[in-house]
């Protein structure tokens, strides 16, 4: 990638550059906290932005409508200084859908999605997602007693990924090739010359998607989608196959993360495991602190500032991008007191931010958190002394900087 941004001077004094390992997540969230509730940062390919850090001011900034998700007004876009082999570019510039919409025509975007992604089509999901963990944890049972286990490959990735893709109507034999790309699209380790190759590999497999579902309509989301309209409005072909790659990127990844972070929470805390398992706390705690202290997302990429902004005494230049750190937000002490940093089930309010906050919440909030309540208590009911294989130390941190992900997650299920 041929950035002509300079490295080493967008590093300089004041700014924080973002770890594209991701080595130490928690230290680098604090460091972000400690410059203030607006830092400047350097992303990935020697990029530089803005990042709000601060609880209070995210929620005002996620409600400003002068803060836009237009990549034509960041400056740097405008000049061509980002160039499309960016490694993070398909998630700057992702094509046409609500998640790149503003005003009206996010409203009118949203609107219709809505029609087609209902409270009860997703609550109609859960009997399906039930007899699938169920199905799953009947296969870790018959592991050798004592084996170490991946169980993020065994059980937190695939849970996920196979109810996203029911309610998407993605066929199995898809879902392979679907990983391998979105495991490149999310990482800031993919070569450069791959990625307008996956981008376009991406945009031809959920083409594809849109075209069997128009041909051969089924119960799901992506024929309601085509179905859905308001007043003679309908969405376009493109805006339902960006739409689909948004809620299929963000409905299986952040449920990756939630049900892997809580497990290693758990894990890490038996005081608060113990405190669940007897029936002393809901499961409800467990998912909300582990949203709130172990964020899925780590970074929201980007916004772009329309106009000048003050965000409490600093300024966001009119033309810059703005990253959304719910790393960092999630243990802010304005926020969520003195103990901010601990995980604590018992913890209450739990007003955090963590699915977003204002018109771009998170669509999807409502399916992870119903994944979530079903396999956390499902599989602690089958397997209650579950414990980390390796100290907490050893577990490897996926190259993702908007992810709290891991490699794997090797756990003794006992």
């Amino acid at each position: 990638m041929s950035c002509p941004y300079d490295h080493t001077a967008a590093s300089g004094a004041g700014v924080i550059e973002l770890d594209p390992f991701v080595t130490d997540l928690d230290g680098e969230s604090a460091r972000l906290r400690a410059a203030g509730p607006l830092a400047r940062v350097v992303l990935p390919g020697g990029v530089p932005c803005f990042a709000v850090t601060h609880h209070a001011e995210a929620r005002k900034l996620l409600t400003d409508p002068r803060l836009v998700k237009d990549i034509d007004v960041w400056g740097p876009w405008q000049r061509g200084e980002i160039p499309l082999d960016w490694p993070l570019i398909g998630l700057a510039n992702p094509g046409k859908s609500m998640l790149t919409a503003d005003g009206e025509e996010h409203r009118r975007l949203r609107g219709l999605v809505a029609q087609a992604l209902t409270a009860r089509r997703v609550e109609r999901l859960r009997s399906g997602i039930e007899a699938l963990t169920a199905e799953m944890l009947d296969r870790l049972a018959e592991r050798p007693a004592g084996e170490t286990v991946d169980l993020k490959a065994e059980f937190a990735y695939p849970l996920p990924m196979n109810v996203v893709c029911e309610l998407m109507g993605v066929e199995r034999a898809d879902q392979p090739r679907m990983k391998e790309l979105f495991d490149k699209f999310f990482s800031t380790q993919t070569p450069p010359e791959e990625v307008p190759q996956m981008m376009a590999d991406l945009g031809a497999l959920f083409s594809r998607i849109v075209a069997g579902k128009k041909e051969a309509p089924g119960d799901d989301l992506t024929s309601a989608l085509i179905e859905a309209s308001e007043n003679g409005d309908r969405l376009t072909t493109e805006e339902i196959t960006n739409t689909l790659q948004l809620m299929v990127a963000a409905g299986h990844e952040t449920t990756i993360s939630l049900i892997v972070n809580a497990v290693v929470a758990l894990s890490t805390h038996p005081e608060q495991r113990d405190l669940v398992l007897k029936g002393e706390v809901p499961w409800e705690n467990v998912i909300e602190e582990t949203l709130r202290w172990s964020t899925p997302t780590s970074h929201v990429l980007i916004r772009f500032a329309a106009e000048d902004i003050e965000v409490g005494d600093r300024v966001l230049p009119r033309g810059e991008g703005l990253i959304v750190s719910f790393g960092a937000i999630g243990r802010d002490e304005a926020q969520f007191g003195p103990t901010a940093g601990d995980f604590d089930v018992t913890r209450t309010p739990n007003r955090h931010i963590s699915f977003g906050h204002g018109p771009h919440v998170c669509p999807g909030a409502a399916l992870s958190r119903l994944e979530a309540s079903v396999a956390l208590p499902a599989l602690y009911a089958r397997f209650p002394e579950l414990r980390l294989a390796v100290p907490r130390g050893e577990l490897r941190n996926k190259p993702v900087v908007t992810q709290n992900d891991l490699f794997d997650l090797p756990v003794v299920l006992a």
